[in-house]
């Protein structure tokens, strides 16, 4: 039987546990297969390895919102605001700007 692509990745990560392009490809499977806290584990582990562009921090926030986290998915997006403003991606910055502003109206 082959091996899952969670298993592949997981694999690539043993034997080259710096790589970040795996950790992302790692945490993206885990957010397929529904592995929420997988997802926040990798991606912090990420994050903290490399200077993300924002996409990161949206996928991050997202994963603390599935569990009902909203502290720590604001503070996501705002990194994911500063991280996207930073490397001129200007439509990511505000796409999390409303996602915020969405989320203040809501309380």
């Amino acid at each position: 039987m082959a091996a899952s692509r969670i298993e592949v990745f997981e694999q690539m990560l043993q034997s080259d546990p710096g790589n970040t392009l795996v950790l992302f490809g790692l945490a993206k499977e885990y957010e397929k297969a529904g592995r929420t806290e997988d997802v926040i584990r990798v991606l912090n582990d990420y994050l903290q390895r490399t200077d993300d562009e924002g996409n990161a921090y949206g996928m991050l926030a997202g994963a603390h919102e599935k569990l009902g986290q909203r502290d720590e998915a604001r503070r996501a997006y705002e990194r994911g605001i500063e991280a996207a403003t930073r490397h001129h991606h200007p439509s990511m910055a505000e796409e999390y700007r409303m996602t915020l502003q969405a989320d203040d109206d809501e309380d």
